[in-house]
């Protein structure tokens, strides 16, 4: 069963096969296809299924996924929600690692919720009875109409500064473009482009479960410590549920665009070389990785570099990553 927004859709340009066993880390798939056939329209991300590495869902999305499951006694977490789906993969994934039955999508552009909801619907096996509640538009706010709570909300949005009544122009084709708005956000959040992970976080009071969870996925390109001040800016309880690194996609794009914010004062944002994050995390286990993310940090920080220096390296012929934390917040 699928319930959607009105929206219109356009073809998909292209439809890539993800082998559901690699890219999970999985045996057996028992709620999605072994082989998923997800298409991709005019404004969708494209995933990283020939690198791993970079994949946010394959690295970063599912292992979190698996370990909150894990930490709530290995039960179904019946419901779950994502905001700035994409191609829908991570809706995916909390069907299968989750073993969620009634899953909310939302995404900013039409064509690309209109095709998440088609490769969720496309690429999950005969069994039990699955509720998509989809929508289009900012943040939360689409899917207020089913008056729907979930047990866990998920959002991997992109660090950017929002500027009061301008529009944002998209920057990586899915969920960076967000409506004019005039919320008053604190210096910090702005300082360190967190803008839309604090709203989302704000918007999730509206529509989370008793008992529920936001996992935040971020690129630590700041200190942790300002993530854990994001929670508390926010009104949650917040601390870090995985603590890893991924290689930096489209890195001329995206450190030199953080580049050019830390010149106009943005600030500062570090980067890794990519040998010596997988050095550092080669002994890291994801179950223990939050717990000891505040210890890792300080073993990098000889290390770091800023912007323009990681650009610098870059052209230098570096290969270049991040750190990345899943902050897992509550409701206070």
């Amino acid at each position: 069963m699928t319930r959607t927004t009105p929206s219109g859709s356009r073809p998909p340009f292209a439809t890539i096969e993800v082998h559901t066993q690699a890219y999970l880390s999985i045996r057996h798939p028992r709620r999605i296809k072994p082989h998923l056939s997800i298409a991709l329209c005019d404004n969708s991300y494209l995933p990283r299924i020939d690198d791993l590495q970079s994949d946010w869902v394959a690295h970063v999305a599912a292992p979190a996924f698996k370990l909150f499951r894990s930490q709530r006694g290995g039960g179904s977490i019946d419901s779950f929600c994502s905001i700035g789906t994409g191609s829908g993969l991570d809706v995916l994934a909390a069907i299968e690692l989750l073993d969620s039955s009634r899953v909310g999508l939302t995404d900013v552009h039409e064509d690309v919720v209109a095709t998440a909801a088609g490769n969720v619907a496309r690429n999950r096996q005969p069994g039990p009875p699955l509720v998509v509640e989809a929508g289009h538009g900012d943040l939360l706010e689409p899917l207020r109409r089913f008056n729907s709570r979930y047990a866990l909300i998920y959002e991997n949005l992109p660090n950017v500064p929002l500027r009061a009544g301008e529009n944002l122009a998209a920057e990586r084709k899915s969920s960076t473009y967000v409506p004019p708005r005039m919320e008053k956000l604190p210096a910090l959040i702005r300082n360190q482009m967190l803008d839309l992970h604090y709203l989302a976080l704000l918007q999730a009071k509206d529509f989370l479960l008793p008992g529920g969870a936001i996992l935040s996925t971020l690129g630590g390109r700041v200190p942790l410590d300002v993530f854990l001040c994001l929670g508390r800016l926010a009104g949650c309880v917040s601390s870090f549920l995985t603590y890893t690194w991924k290689v930096q996609a489209d890195p001329v794009e995206i450190i030199g665009a953080h580049a050019r914010k830390q010149e106009e004062g943005y600030g500062p944002f570090y980067f890794y070389r990519a040998e010596m994050l997988q050095k550092t995390f080669a002994s890291v286990e994801v179950a223990g990785s939050g717990k000891y993310a505040l210890e890792i940090e300080q073993t990098l920080l000889p290390d770091r570099l800023d912007a323009p220096s990681a650009l610098k390296a870059l052209k230098e012929g570096a290969r270049i990553g991040h750190t990345v934390a899943v902050l897992k917040s509550a409701l206070k």
